[in-house]
């Protein structure tokens, strides 16, 4: 099994390796005013992947601090489900 997480990442690493390499055109990206930045397409790809990660977690803060919230305050007899126990949960690859 540890083998196969292994190839699984290699995998994924050399297909996402194969992409830069096929997408190393410079662009250019217009923004308001007249600004403009030029770079590699792969640049571009991997900004714009962070900048919608970000913008995902910003989003979803509010909601994971009212849960926190919640939890905190819950009471201690309160039955606890299987999502409230972190040891049941999996971490991915």
């Amino acid at each position: 099994m540890k083998y196969l997480m292994w190839l699984l990442k290699a995998a994924i690493f050399f297909t996402l390796f194969a992409f830069a390499l096929n997408n190393q055109q410079t662009v250019s990206v217009n923004f308001f005013f007249g600004t403009m930045w030029k770079a590699p397409l792969v640049l571009v790809v991997l900004a714009v992947f962070a900048c919608g990660l970000a913008l995902g977690i910003f989003v979803m803060m509010p909601r994971w601090w009212k849960k926190r919230k919640t939890a905190r305050h819950a009471s201690p007899d309160a039955p606890h489900t299987v999502t409230d126990d972190p040891s049941t949960l999996h971490h991915g690859i």
